[in-house]
C-alpha cells in the first residue's frame, strides 16, 4: 500500500516536480489566508510570512537534495522518536515539520512533500 492511500489530506499543490501537500488544516490557512481560524496556532506577522516563502521554496525545489544546498533553510533528516520527519528552518525559533517521498508518474517522478507541522525548536 502507498504512503498517499493511508493519509487524508486536505489540499494538494502540484508546481514543478514538487507537490505540497498539508497534512493539517492550520498549515493551509497559514499558507493561503494568512492566518489560522484556531486561536492555538496564532504566530506573528513575520513568522508566517517566513513560513509562505519557506514553503514556496519547498515547492519550486526539484528535490529534497536541492534543500541542502540552500544553507540558510538547514534541512535535516530527524532523529530518534520522529524518524522518517525532515525539518528546514523558519527562522531560529521554528521550523517545518515534513515527509517526503517519490511517486513514479509518467513521464518523470514526482517527489511529494507532506507538511506536518510548525513547531517551536525550544519547545
Amino acid at each position: 500500500m502507498n504512503y498517499l492511500e493511508t493519509i487524508s489530506y486536505l489540499c494538494r499543490i502540484f508546481i514543478n516536480n514538487m507537490e505540497i501537500v498539508f497534512e493539517n488544516e492550520y498549515l493551509r490557512e497559514l499558507y493561503e489566508e494568512g492566518k489560522a481560524k484556531n486561536k492555538k496556532y496564532r504566530f506573528q506577522p513575520s513568522i508566517i510570512d517566513r513560513y509562505k516563502r519557506v514553503v514556496d521554496t519547498l515547492k519550486n525545489a526539484p528535490n529534497t537534495e536541492f534543500l541542502y544546498k540552500l544553507h540558510n533553510l538547514n534541512y535535516e533528516k530527524l532523529q530518534g522518536n520522529k524518524k522518517n520527519i525532515e525539518s528546514v528552518r523558519v527562522n531560529n525559533q521554528y521550523r517545518i515539520e515534513f515527509r517526503s517521498y517519490e511517486e513514479e508518474r509518467e513521464p518523470n517522478k514526482v517527489i511529494i512533500c507532506s507538511l506536518l507541522e510548525l513547531s517551536n525548536h525550544y519547545k
